[in-house]
């Protein structure tokens, strides 16, 4: 189990991404009360009146512990939320293993843990495994870019556009002085260097989001490739999850490979700026990803896959992460926590997104999401008014 003890903004940015493992047990301890909230109810549990992720609202009869497993795009952030959320509820502590999407749908659709997590939306053929005494309902909570982060000490700066970056991970642009990358980066100083492309190994959501963009703006790609959480790559080397291919391109001289922004974010990779769907070089943050998903509308039944967006504005390669949770628990206490989990990631959760390279989702998301995962427990109800009425 890891234990970290997270104190101010920039100790907790600095020290996310050094963690590698792939078990995240996270608890911390404290937590304190509001006195403006109303009392549970002794019967049902269920609260009236209180305010969204109130310390006086949640009453577990005891230690209860919620076990996740599955994408490493959210880790850095889940990891915040999951020791900030014991900080205020001791009772509850989630552990989180980083998986990868491909595994951590498995391992719910199996029953092993209770909750996944995936970038990608489950397909009905996977939504269809799962147990219909339990369901499934796929909530988002969070959204963000994935990037190409590249290896080049000499070039602060690089544009690539759709057809090269396709091409090099085609592996039919090889060295990074090609004409097609300097006749985008006129006054950057390219090396005669090869290109080394670092993927995942992994069965993954990153990949299964990336796959699906290269498939929409590259027909060659589309035909040999295609798209999924594991796919033939036609060059290249793999690393495991986020956290490997970071570690790969860190280390490797000509490096580039698919990340989520955050890691590239926290590890001070740098990053290309992409041409999206309207012919711009966009480079990923908090404002271009909050582009691409005023552009996208968001189902009722939360699904929603990018692979191309529309928006003169819009980062072209960005995905919700979805939490993956039953719609009914044989335990309720477990139920309880789920909700009051998901509140927390709602609400002072969404606060955290942000300075950790995550895009804090519109209102009207918060708002489908709480009242999508508010039918888990008849002994809780989901409250997210303050954090809606901040967020446009």
């Amino acid at each position: 189990m890891l234990l970290r003890n997270i104190s101010g903004k920039n100790t907790r940015i600095k020290n996310l991404i050094s963690i590698l493992t792939l078990t995240l047990g996270l608890a911390a301890c404290g937590g304190g009360s509001n006195p403006n909230n109303a009392a549970t109810n002794e019967t049902t549990g269920r609260t009236q009146n209180t305010t969204d992720s109130s310390p006086a609202k949640l009453e577990l009869g005891g230690s209860v512990t919620l076990t996740g497993a599955g994408a490493s795009f959210p880790v850095p952030l889940y990891q915040t939320w999951f020791a900030e959320l014991n900080k205020k509820y001791p009772s509850l502590q989630v552990n989180y293993q980083s998986v990868g999407s491909g595994a951590g749908v498995e391992q719910f659709t199996k029953g092993t843990v209770d909750f996944g997590a995936s970038d990608v939306a489950m397909k009905d053929e996977e939504i269809a495994k799962i147990p219909q005494n339990k369901g499934v309902l796929l909530l988002p909570v969070t959204a963000g870019s994935i990037v190409l982060a590249y290896n080049l000490p000499d070039v602060p700066a690089l544009k690539l556009p759709r057809s090269v970056y396709a091409d090099i991970l085609l592996g039919k642009v090889k060295s990074w002085n090609d004409p097609a990358i300097a006749k985008a980066n006129p006054e950057a100083k390219l090396p005669n260097l090869p290109i080394a492309v670092v993927y995942r190994a992994d069965g993954s959501g990153t990949t299964g989001v990336f796959s699906k963009h290269l498939s929409a703006i590259s027909r060659e790609w589309k035909t040999k490739v295609g798209d999924g959480k594991s796919v033939k790559w036609p060059v290249g080397v793999g690393g495991k999850g986020n956290e490997g291919v970071t570690a790969q391109i860190q280390q490797t001289q000509g490096a580039i490979g698919y990340i989520e922004y955050g890691y590239a974010k926290q590890s001070n990779l740098k990053i290309a700026a992409l041409e999206n769907k309207s012919g711009k070089f966009i480079t990923a943050n908090e404002e271009s990803a909050s582009k691409t998903l005023e552009a996208v509308t968001l189902p009722e039944n939360l699904r929603a896959f990018i692979s191309d967006p529309e928006g003169a504005d819009s980062y072209p390669v960005v995905t919700y992460t979805w939490i993956l949770a039953h719609k009914k628990y044989p335990d309720a206490v477990k139920a309880k926590a789920m909700e009051a989990a998901i509140e927390y990631a709602l609400t002072d959760g969404q606060k955290l997104a942000g300075e950790l390279g995550y895009v804090p989702l519109p209102a009207n998301v918060i708002a489908k999401v709480a009242s999508s995962a508010d039918q888990i427990s008849p002994d809780y109800k989901i409250a997210v008014a303050a954090a809606t009425s901040g967020t446009k």
